[in-house]
């Protein structure tokens, strides 16, 4: 069994839900207070125990390039005015040389088609996949977890989440089988089910350990959903031959690919360090106050 050594991050995305601040700056960069979207993804990789970071982008995304390169001016600024505990942080956000490479995605072609534009540098590998709209809050890394349930099975793995049964054609949604380890086997994956039709409340949150016999089926699969190639699509296929577990996450993800996801995540973040709480939440309580009317006006119109 081969050790999980890569991840995917499919960076492609045009973010048009956040126009016109997509425009020029790609989603992904986007800050959550005071570190880009992106970052927090790869901090997740990182504390897991992945070696090389892939990043598939499209134009426009050269910036997070820059983002993950030292930028030896700042670095030499930074310490001539003694700012260290900037530097330092900086530093321990820098991936080592040699761990990042980044491919293009010429066409917006979906997620499968990002994945399988990976293929030549995850090789004949098992590897992780982990959306850049989906973080989590600090803590232990959904993927970690994840990781360890690898080691156990050696098999497929897909983080999943509970939903309110009633928002189950929203996601991808799994079905729940008998536990193995720290997990369950899928026995089936549906996209966007109607309430009456889904095999469970448990939705995909963006997070997959694959094997590498994936890019084989992403070679060969048609458009699907919204005329492009699905990852779901490929992996039902690969059900059919390999085995497929879901690991249970029960932290909080937030979804950043929506302006309410995104804003929620920042009060979150925000309120889970101890120097912001006091203040942040007493301003959320007084915009609350302040806010009153205006709701009320909304209940009566």
């Amino acid at each position: 069994m081969k050790k999980v050594r890569k991840a995917v991050f499919p960076v492609a995305g045009l973010g048009t839900r956040f126009l016109p601040a997509t425009k020029a700056i790609p989603k992904e960069m986007l800050t959550v207070v005071d570190r880009p979207v992106i970052q927090y993804v790869v901090d997740e990789a990182r504390e897991a125990g992945i070696e090389h970071f892939i990043f598939v982008t499209g134009r426009n995304k050269a910036v997070i390039e820059d983002h993950f390169d030292i930028q030896f001016e700042l670095n030499h600024t930074l310490a001539q005015r003694g700012k260290d505990d900037q530097l330092a942080k900086l530093e321990r956000l820098q991936p080592m040389a040699g761990q990042t490479s980044f491919t293009r995605q010429q066409e917006p072609l979906g997620l499968g088609h990002a994945v399988w534009c990976a293929r030549e540098l995850v090789g004949e590998e098992p590897f992780a996949v982990l959306l850049p709209d989906m973080i989590t809050m600090p803590g232990r890394g959904c993927l970690k977890d994840m990781i360890e349930l690898y080691n156990e099975t050696g098999s497929n793995i897909i983080a999943v989440e509970e939903c309110d049964p009633s928002e189950t054609g929203k996601y991808g949604i799994v079905g729940r089988g008998r536990d193995v380890h720290t997990g369950f086997e899928i026995t089936g994956m549906v996209e966007k089910p109607k309430p009456q039709d889904a095999p469970s409340n448990l939705y995909i949150n963006g997070r997959y350990i694959l094997q590498h016999d994936i890019f084989g089926l992403l070679s060969q699969q048609e458009r699907g959903a919204g005329n492009e190639i699905q990852l779901t699509d490929a992996m039902l296929k690969l059900e059919k031959q390999q085995d497929f577990y879901g690991y249970h996450y029960r932290g909080r993800t937030f979804d950043c690919g929506s302006p309410e996801g995104f804003v929620e995540a920042n009060v979150a973040f925000a309120l889970a360090r101890p120097e912001m709480y006091k203040g942040m939440s007493g301003v959320i309580g007084q915009l609350l106050d302040d806010m009153a009317p205006l709701e009320q006006r909304l209940v009566v119109s």
